[in-house]
């Protein structure tokens, strides 16, 4: 059985009519659909694009609040030492002061004006960010340097230092000045830790694993409590008198540039471990023969 199929000529027409009817409103509404798709995609672009402002005007604007933060916290850490020099070489202008007086009072200037200098400094390392140049070098060697730099520190104030032995035939490639500069830091608050300290040791060694090297600065002292640990690589956050609150945040900077970072554990009176990591990755660590 067939389908019926129009044979008489009006009832074509009426069929092709109807057909192009169809036709035309389809094509009108896939026009019409097709402006639409490109006015929402204009529209969607557009506000990418506002999105991506706003967003750059965001990270602009939080990065002005934190250089107005830190300019402030610079310009409070600064008046002090500054006030106190003006205040000694004010002194200095006294001509009835004695020869003993003015040298102390010069020697106490001079002390302050250096303090200036480091908290410069240190800013400045801290700004920059970064860790330039790389070289291959032995950690035995850094140990070694570092040993030699910091006993005689430890032995005048009658600390007990203690260089672990390192794995053999480890070596490094990175900015030996500024990993030596970190471990040199914490080295020195571990020796602050336990300056007042009878018996006070401070150990320094090294382990490795396949991907990292973990330097640990291990000390007795006095330790800290909790609300202290979690501010210590805040900038401008000591708990030292001449401290300039930037020596710990520099050293995270220097550990991260390196592929790694710095890990703290101490409780008040259990002493202290800061552990700084490096990364053994393809940029990490070479074999080098110990000079």
């Amino acid at each position: 059985m067939t389908a019926d199929i129009p044979t008489d000529p009006a009832r074509l027409a009426e069929a092709f009519r109807l057909f192009n009817q169809v036709s035309e409103e389809l094509s009108t509404a896939y026009g019409a659909l097709e402006r639409q798709v490109v006015a929402l995609t204009a529209e969607l672009a557009a506000a990418n694009a506002e999105t991506q402002r706003l967003r750059e005007q965001a990270e602009r604007n939080a990065r002005l609040t934190a250089m107005g933060e830190m300019a402030a916290q610079l310009a409070h850490q600064l008046r002090t030492p500054l006030a106190a020099a003006l205040l000694y070489a004010g002194n200095l202008e006294n001509p009835e002061l004695p020869e003993a007086s003015r040298i102390s009072i010069a020697q106490k200037t001079v002390g302050r004006l250096k303090h200036l200098e480091r908290l410069i400094q240190d800013m400045l390392l801290f700004a920059r960010g970064e860790v330039l140049g790389r070289e291959a070098f032995a950690v035995e060697d850094l140990l070694h340097e570092l040993a030699h730099t910091f006993e005689p520190l430890a032995r005048t104030r009658g600390v007990d230092f203690s260089l672990l032995p390192a794995p053999p035939g480890l070596g490094l490639t990175g900015n030996r000045k500024a990993l030596a500069g970190a471990l040199t830091n914490l080295l020195e608050n571990a020796l602050q830790a336990v300056a007042a300290h009878d018996g006070g040791s401070v150990s320094l060694g090294v382990t490795a694993t396949d991907e990292r090297l973990a330097f640990s600065i291990r000390d007795n002292g006095r330790g800290m409590a909790p609300d202290v640990v979690i501010r210590l690589f805040q900038p401008f956050f000591t708990t030292r008198a001449d401290g300039t609150g930037l020596g710990l945040a520099i050293a995270r900077g220097v550990a991260r540039a390196h592929g790694g970072g710095i890990d703290v554990e101490s409780l008040p009176g259990a002493g202290s471990e800061f552990v700084l990591t490096v990364s053994r990755g393809a940029d990490g660590v070479t074999p080098v023969e110990s000079a």
